[in-house]
């Protein structure tokens, strides 16, 4: 999700830091992930430390331009505190997904992906926002049956419970208009025709349409990259792309001509300004430019 944007921008040199747990040895399948993702190396250290030893770099551990991927509420901080020595992709918060459904959602497909964004933690939000009262009943009854013998089920209802709600909204339009004021990191459209609506989506990190386009196969396998921004940051912000790896770097070079046809311009816009040295830059130059072609 992250590696891969890089590498297509140009990015040189890719590293990443991942935390083992307790004794045991770092997991097989991140390291496996980052060999096929192109990472040149891989550091054995995570959250709060990770952050610090890559932003001002360590005996062990070199200072990067960039820091990339989410992590707990201590990451997150961390980021924060560190922009400016390094670049960051952007603070992120629990993640958060927003299903907007009618009367043709299926209920138990409803209920799966509430609890697939649940399960993250507590602090996790997982809402529902339908203009339909027989789905709203229909779902609180699948979520009960299938939370119940889910391994993960504390935390389930712990996030429902705190963060989670069922909105009731008089129509499709209403809804749309909820979800782009939140501006969700996921936005999960569970309706008829969603294409029919995906053009009235302002705000939103990720957009997810029709029932065979669940935000878990956002999490894995469908293309983009899936850190996204959260806490209604999606106003201003988008998802992590190649993009995000590009700089631009402006030129400028002109010629005699042109330096000559801009240059009272430059020198009225310095004097408004009240900086004579500025307007004494051009103007000892369009001086020398009159002197030559008086000669």
């Amino acid at each position: 999700m992250t590696a891969i944007p890089a590498r297509v921008a140009g990015v040189s040199e890719v590293v990443l830091a991942t935390p083992r747990r307790g004794q045991e040895p770092l997991n097989s399948t991140v390291l496996a992930a980052a060999r096929i993702a192109g990472v040149d190396a891989v550091y054995q250290v995570g959250g709060v430390p990770a952050i610090g030893a890559l932003a001002y770099g360590t005996e062990t551990i070199r200072k990067v331009d960039k820091i990339c991927g989410p992590g707990n509420v201590f990451v997150a901080y961390a980021k924060r505190m560190v922009q400016g020595q390094v670049d960051i992709d952007g603070v992120f918060g629990p993640t958060e997904t927003i299903l907007l459904a009618d009367e043709s959602a299926n209920p138990v497909f409803c209920a799966a992906d509430l609890i697939a964004q649940a399960e993250h933690d507590p602090m996790a939000s997982a809402i529902l926002v339908t203009d339909s009262q027989n789905l709203i009943y229909t779902v609180e009854a699948e979520l009960d049956g299938q939370i119940t013998g889910n391994p993960r089920a504390e935390t389930i209802r712990q996030s429902l419970e705190r963060q989670g709600c069922i909105v009731l909204v008089d129509d499709f339009t209403e809804a749309i208009a909820v979800a782009n004021h939140i501006a969700p990191e996921h936005l999960c459209l569970m309706v008829a025709n969603p294409w029919a609506w995906a053009g009235q989506v302002r705000n939103a990190g990720g957009l997810f349409l029709g029932e065979f386009s669940p935000e878990v196969m956002g999490d894995y396998i469908a293309g983009p990259s899936h850190v996204m921004p959260t806490g209604g940051t999606a106003r201003f912000s988008s998802a992590l792309s190649v993009h995000h790896f590009l700089r631009t770097m402006p030129v400028v070079g002109l010629s005699l001509q042109r330096f000559t046809d801009l240059g009272a311009a430059a020198v009225r816009i310095a004097e408004a300004e009240g900086l004579p040295g500025h307007a004494g830059a051009v103007q000892a130059r369009l001086d020398h430019i009159a002197a030559m072609q008086t000669r």
